[in-house]
């Protein structure tokens, strides 16, 4: 992947999706994927155990599930979602990590 595991890049993840009008929030709960998604709502649960690793990996993997308009974003987060959506093409492997870290 072209992008560090880092909490800049999960906040830039998070700027991402409250631009797509979806609320990310981190919630202890029974995640088999490590997520819950409320589309009506627009509400993206995390698993608050996971790592900073399987926080980013989890916004990943839900990104291509949801509609995110482009022109809407800004410019610089046009250009991190072209760069995510790069990295979430068929053949690169974004899998969760849903082991908890203790």
């Amino acid at each position: 992947m072209s992008f560090k595991y880092t909490p800049n890049t999960l906040k830039k993840l998070e700027q991402l999706y409250e631009e797509t009008n979806y609320v990310v929030r981190y919630e202890k709960g029974n995640f088999n994927s490590g997520y819950c998604i409320l589309e009506d709502k627009r509400v993206v649960v995390v698993n608050k155990f996971l790592s900073i690793e399987g926080r980013i990996n989890a916004l990943i993997e839900i990104l291509p599930t949801i509609l995110v308009k482009e022109e809407e974003l800004s410019g610089e987060m046009q250009k991190f979602y072209k760069q995510m959506k790069d990295n979430t093409a068929p053949g690169n492997d974004t899998s969760v990590q849903t082991q908890m870290e203790i």
